[in-house]
């Protein structure tokens, strides 16, 4: 498992409202080219986050417990668990082959026109499309829900916001 960070500006402070941009679009997207698109496409998860300020970090209210999130996870990976039982050498969503994908990760036709209209317009690689699949099938899981529906697919496209073509703005 890979977890990684990045800033996607050389000044740093690349969706910081506090911070002035003194990077323009250009050299970001210089800056960006460093990491090759094949490395991006190998990646099944891009989050785009902004610092948090004060207020939110001081907020009172209660927000899921970690508890609450590890039970989520736990049951997600029992599923999957008894999914694989009988796949040699596949024991979660991530470790699919292109031939579990297509037995595991059926979609509604809602579901189908959605990704396919995410693949159209932003031109997404055929090693996306089994990316998002894949997250959709976790995001399934996390949900309870044996199938895949349209709000997995949706979430797992936001996922993967680096492979949107002019994604600076």
């Amino acid at each position: 498992m890979l977890v990684a960070s990045m800033n996607p500006s050389p000044s740093g402070f690349f969706n910081d409202p506090s911070m002035p941009n003194t990077s323009s679009p250009h050299e970001m997207q210089r800056y960006m080219s460093k990491i090759s698109g094949p490395l991006l496409d190998r990646i099944d998860i891009h989050i785009e986050v902004t610092p948090v300020p004060f207020e939110k970090l001081a907020d009172e209210r209660k927000a899921e417990s970690s508890v609450e999130i590890r039970k989520r996870v736990t049951a997600a990976r029992e599923i999957q668990t008894k999914r694989f039982e009988t796949v040699e050498n596949v024991h979660y969503n991530a470790q699919m082959s292109s031939k579990l994908i297509r037995e595991f990760c059926v979609l509604d036709e809602a579901s189908k026109e959605l990704l396919k209209n995410a693949m159209e317009r932003l031109n997404l690689s055929a090693r996306a499309y089994d990316r998002i699949l894949k997250v959709s099938r976790t995001i399934a899981d996390l949900d309870d829900s044996e199938n895949i529906v349209s709000s997995h697919i949706a979430e797992a496209i936001q996922y993967r916001s680096l492979d949107r073509e002019g994604w600076l703005g």
